[in-house]
């Protein structure tokens, strides 16, 4: 168990070096981090209060949805999973001159998305499949040569994460808005999938990790069932999408987006149940961990809300307002969901690789409150009232705050060597491996 969950370092003493380039592209989350963190704040700062510097042709909507999972969320995921993979296969999946190619990849398709023009969009398209498939072949890589037979699906998770960017992307030309949402939501199931395989492995582990005495069981048999459906999910959403199932509201139940719902359903329900056999009241003095469990929560009950809307089973006649509206399951899978879980992960994952001691400081907490309000706020306003434009506005200073401070705590870290070990220097492969199987 232990080598396919250990995800930290032990912390040192010794004062932190220079800034260095090769520590800066010796794992995966260093550069990935910072973009990802970085982008989710610039990009919402855009979105909600400059939205005219938004270019076509994919503008407002269309841009801000993009953004925020592939642009973000899937990024900070592939970053963890570049640094993850490193320890449970015992190789470096990339490091140095392909990690920073990976990293301008990505560059490239955030600039040509924002500055528009169909040049620059096929451009930043053709960049972030790119970025994808080398991430999902490197992955392929090491998970094969390390023989992590466990892991076996990731790398062609991330590749489908990629396929359902491109279906995105050429419902953006088409200007089609209700095939854009019905593709945006096969890419958030995507990444739900993505999400539920590592918090199920990890939030126990860390909790067994920090709370002394705390005995969680592993509950592998929910777990299979779990993953069986949130797949079973993502096909029926794609089989969707190619046959033109109607998913709008009112279009009546359908043999397609009724598997996806039950699905999604079924998922939801084993989410919160695994959450209650975790023992979340042991970890409610701990901010590091009661993040992780607040974010799986929300992303439980937001399987349950998607499992709602893919239904068809009400009558917009009768329900109407938030109940029926798209950006509910949205924001509860996506922003609840997904970010209080990134935030809590982006802080745990990065201290223990960085051999810094796993204890939250005072700017650490306070970004994590801060997300837990950027949430709190977003959800508010989803209620139409004079109110929201106000709430939508508070929502994103919380959310500009939260990233701000931990971009200024964990920069100069991730920048810098490992206090306890000099900078990695440029090794043959068969060697790179070598300070990943300290860290173990």
């Amino acid at each position: 168990m232990s080598r396919l969950l250990n995800v930290e370092e032990s912390p040192a003493a010794a004062a932190p070096a220079g800034p260095s380039m090769a520590a800066f592209l010796a794992l995966g989350f260093r550069p990935l981090y910072i973009a990802g963190a970085s982008w989710a704040l610039i990009s919402i700062a855009l979105w909600i209060f400059t939205p005219q510097l938004l270019g076509e042709p994919m503008t407002l909507v269309a841009w801000h949805a993009h953004e925020m999972l592939w642009g973000f969320i899937i990024t900070i995921a592939v970053g963890f999973l570049l640094t993850a993979s490193a320890t449970w296969t015992g190789f470096n999946p990339l490091q140095g001159k392909p990690l920073a190619v990976l990293c301008i990849l990505w560059c490239v398709a955030r600039i040509g998305f924002l500055l528009g023009g169909l040049t620059g969009f096929w451009i930043a398209a053709a960049a972030e499949l790119a970025f994808f498939l080398m991430a999902s072949i490197a992955l392929a890589r090491v998970m094969i040569k390390g023989r992590s037979r466990r892991n076996y699906g990731l790398p062609a998770l991330i590749l489908m994460l990629g396929v359902a960017d491109l279906l995105y992307l050429l419902a953006v030309l088409q200007g089609n808005y209700v095939v854009l949402m019905e593709r945006f939501d096969l890419g958030l199931i995507g990444m739900a999938v993505v999400a539920l395989l590592i918090a199920r492995r990890v939030i126990p582990f860390f909790a067994m990790r920090m709370v002394q005495g705390l005995q969680i069981p592993m509950l592998a048999r929910s777990g299979h069932v779990q993953m069986t459906f949130s797949v079973l999910a993502l096909v029926a959403g794609a089989l969707v999408q190619i046959t033109g199932t109607p998913m709008t509201p009112g279009s009546g139940p359908h043999a397609l987006p009724l598997i996806m719902a039950a699905s999604l359903f079924i998922t939801g329900l084993i989410s919160l149940g695994q959450l209650l056999y975790w023992k979340p009241q042991a970890v409610l003095r701990k901010p590091m961990l009661w993040i992780l469990y607040l974010g799986y929560a929300f992303l439980g009950i937001g399987l349950l809300a998607a499992a709602w809307q893919f239904s068809n089973l009400f009558d917009p006649a009768i329900l109407s307002g938030v109940l029926i509206r798209s950006a509910t399951h949205v924001h509860l899978i996506g922003l609840a969901g997904f970010c209080i879980l990134i935030i809590g992960m982006l802080t745990r994952t990065a201290l223990g690789h960085l051999g810094r001691p796993l204890a939250l400081d005072r700017s650490m907490l306070a970004g994590h409150w801060l997300m837990v309000a950027a949430v709190v706020l977003r959800l508010a306003a989803l209620w139409p009232s004079a109110a929201s434009l106000h709430l939508l506005h508070l929502a994103a200073l919380a959310w500009v705050l939260s990233l701000g401070l931990y971009l200024w705590r964990f920069v100069p870290m991730l920048i810098r060597p490992r206090p306890d070990k000099p900078a990695p220097v440029s090794t043959p492969k068969k060697a790179a491996a070598a300070p990943v199987a300290q860290a173990r």
